[in-house]
């Protein structure tokens, strides 16, 4: 018989690695999920100590993903998984240079890396936008043609610049540069982008960026609200403005949410049979957003758009569908963060990868009803 005083934290320990199903059913018919976070194996993926990379920047060889390892974007490709990771060193003034890895997985769950970074600062046209932050954050989809196009964050240690990258391989990749730089005489070349989300249609199990009316569309921005941008060419893109000059708002954030502070895009946007949906980031602020939340919380939510109109907001969740639970969610580089980015379906389920606490990889499931 099991000691008494060994019986909570037995129970305890039960519930840290027991599944967590954020909500019985989705809040509304269109939303995907439930989700079900896989806390038996999670954290997936956590810091490396002992991984090296010649760095071409500082020209000394760096442990590349020591710090952190966080914020995933995924793609199946030849019946795997495969991960591309934001992992963070710890050196520095900023004390992490991030940098790019790639992991691969034939279970959506259990992931092999590759030794070195795939895509890095180096000393190149993009460097000073790229150094010594680095480049963070990646979400990628393929191109009609089967090319990878990946959008990235760019960061000097000032702002936060949105890029475009494309790969054949996920291995070797082309940097093309700021997302917006050709607009308006390059305005937006001094000015804070990130976190682009483009607009894609389900091929089995590939995303392929979708025209809508001619044009590509991408979800983009976090400060506070969500904007949009077309392209012709997946490569330059044009923000949608208003009369002002001033990019145009397609979903705001709401008082008394879980994304009273910013919106920020999860992965890509995916023609669905009800419209383009959007799985999103949102920040709280305890005062003025939900008081079930803590302070600076990041917690997931969905959107949905016209499909014939990416501008209009058809419906939205009304409440978190994810939060942070576990203490490597809650505890970390930075504190109660869940934020959303990775998503694939795979083996008839949607695997969706998330960052926890900047620090570790997570994973949640839910089944895929094949749409």
């Amino acid at each position: 018989m099991m000691n008494r005083l060994l019986r909570p934290i037995a129970l305890l320990l039960s519930l840290l690695t027991a599944p967590v199903l954020a909500q019985p059913m989705p809040q509304k018919a269109w939303m995907l999920g439930p989700f079900v976070k896989q806390n038996a194996i999670n954290p997936i993926l956590t810091a490396k100590a002992n991984s090296t990379f010649f760095c071409p920047v500082r020209r000394e060889t760096v442990f590349w993903e020591r710090k952190d390892v966080f914020n995933p974007a995924t793609v199946v490709r030849k019946g795997k998984v495969y991960m591309l990771y934001r992992a963070e060193d710890n050196v520095g003034k900023y004390n992490g240079t991030s940098r790019l890895g790639l992991a691969i997985s034939t279970d959506g769950l259990h992931f092999k890396r590759r030794p070195k970074p795939v895509f890095y600062p180096a000393n190149d046209s993009l460097k000073k936008y790229e150094w010594e932050g680095g480049c963070e954050d990646p979400r990628v989809v393929e191109s009609p043609n089967g090319v990878y196009v990946l959008t990235y964050t760019a960061y000097d240690g000032d702002k936060a610049r949105m890029c475009i990258a494309t790969s054949k391989d996920l291995v070797t990749w082309q940097k093309h540069g700021i997302a917006f730089d050709q607009y308006a005489n390059g305005k937006y070349r001094t000015t804070w982008s990130k976190s682009g989300a483009i607009v894609s249609k389900r091929i089995g199990s590939r995303m392929v960026a979708q025209r809508i009316n001619g044009t590509y569309w991408m979800y983009w921005g976090d400060q506070p609200d969500l904007r949009v941008a077309t392209s012709t060419d997946l490569l330059h893109w044009t923000p949608l403005e208003d009369s002002t000059s001033t990019p145009i708002p397609v979903a705001k954030s709401r008082p008394g949410t879980h994304d009273v502070r910013l919106i920020e895009p999860g992965p890509y946007a995916m023609l669905t049979d009800a419209g383009i949906l959007l799985i999103y980031n949102g920040m709280n602020i305890a005062q003025t957003g939900d008081s079930s939340l803590p302070e600076g919380a990041y917690a997931g939510g969905q959107l949905l758009f016209d499909a014939n109109d990416p501008t209009r907001l058809i419906d939205r969740s009304d409440t978190y569908f994810i939060r942070p639970d576990q203490p490597y969610e809650i505890d970390g580089q930075v504190n109660q963060v869940v934020f959303l980015e990775g998503l694939v379906p795979f083996k008839n389920r949607w695997f969706l990868y998330y960052g926890t606490a900047d620090s570790k990889i997570g994973v949640a499931v839910a089944k895929d009803a094949g749409k």
